[in-house]
């Protein structure tokens, strides 16, 4: 995911959500496209610095989940359009 642009972001307060295109191949050797989604938290550190985190306060993890749910609602959306650039595949 270096140096590439999400397809998709949702913010609520300091935590956001990313949904970004990762080319995986198939046990069949098939390469397919996925959508999956980064949660972070931006702060500030000590000397005014942003600073990024993957834990989360109480109070912020219902910000996390409302952030993960849209992201959740967009890749089932894109999914269901026949998005060209994405193609469904079920993993459990």
């Amino acid at each position: 995911m270096t140096g590439q642009r999400p397809v998709a972001k949702f913010t609520a307060g300091q935590v956001s959500a990313a949904i970004w295109e990762n080319e995986v191949t198939t046990k069949a050797g098939k390469k397919v496209t996925m959508l999956k989604a980064t949660v972070e938290r931006r702060y500030k550190d000590r000397d005014g610095q942003w600073k990024s985190s993957s834990s989360f306060a109480r109070n912020e993890i219902p910000l996390a989940i409302y952030c993960l749910h849209k992201s959740f609602e967009h890749i089932i959306e894109s999914q269901q359009d026949g998005d060209s650039s994405v193609e469904e595949e079920t993993v459990y």
